[in-house]
């Protein structure tokens, strides 16, 4: 099946290089870990095109050895690639202190449930199947942007705090006493959630929205999936209670 949509051929069609070249960056550094050279060449065309700096990727290990050293802003990551797969990369990132809150979008052709599941247990922030559509991509990082970085009206509130957990939305980061906890983006953005309102009921669809973007077509199971990782991490499973039959909230 082929992995590139339509509207991403006429896209690459159309590359003329002094164009891009003349567009003005927006600051963000997207490295790309694919090993399909037609795809690539569309992504970097597209992502270029939208003001994005590029690095490119062509097998595993090549990949982790520039996601960890170049600190990239966002990973587009395939599972399916040659020297070291997509999974291994995602478990050596998420274990780096240089990688481990770099958000990560995986894109494969790799579209079963449990391989869904496995990508966001292992610690992707997002999860696209081939075949895509590039503006349907695009959107997905923007999205991404956008939890990952706190809106200005959130910087007015600085500091959220219930039962010894704190969210620092300035610098983005959460804390169990004086332990800084070691989240994901989106663990994160779902903590910042839940603390935001003690003892209210969240649904599932309530959480995903907020916490990876509204309209992403991702499982509900997504969401138990990261509560399950968040819960242990904090330490307390009761923290976060279930709400059966909704979705979940923190302890009063």
């Amino acid at each position: 099946m082929p992995t590139e949509t339509i509207e991403m051929k006429e896209d690459r069609k159309a590359k003329q290089p002094s164009k891009t070249s003349d567009i003005p960056k927006n600051g963000h550094k997207v490295l790309i870990i694919e090993d399909e050279q037609p795809l690539v060449e569309a992504l970097v065309y597209n992502l270029e095109k939208e003001g994005y700096e590029t690095m490119v990727a062509l097998d595993g290990q090549e990949g982790l050895r520039k996601a960890i050293s170049t600190s990239p802003d966002f990973i587009l990551l395939d599972l399916m690639l040659p020297s070291l797969n997509g999974i291994e990369i995602l478990r050596e990132l998420r274990s780096n202190d240089r990688t481990r809150n770099t958000p990560i979008i995986v894109v494969t052709a790799k579209a079963e449930e449990t391989d869904q599941v496995v990508g966001f247990s292992m610690g992707a922030d997002d999860y696209v199947t081939k075949p895509f559509s590039v503006k349907v991509l695009l959107q997905r990082i923007k999205a991404l942007k956008r939890r990952t970085e706190p809106a200005e009206e959130e910087l007015e509130i600085k500091v959220l705090e219930h039962r010894g957990v704190k969210v620092d939305q300035v610098r983005h980061k959460a804390f169990l006493g004086k332990h800084e906890l070691d989240l994901t983006p989106t663990e994160y953005r779902l903590l910042e959630c839940l603390i935001r309102q003690p003892g209210r009921a969240f649904s599932r669809v309530q959480l995903m929205e907020f916490a990876i973007g509204e309209g992403a077509i991702v499982l509900e199971r997504t969401i138990d999936v990261h509560i399950k990782t968040l819960r242990k991490k904090l330490g307390n499973m009761d923290m976060i209670e279930t709400v059966r039959g909704l979705g979940y909230r923190f302890q009063e």
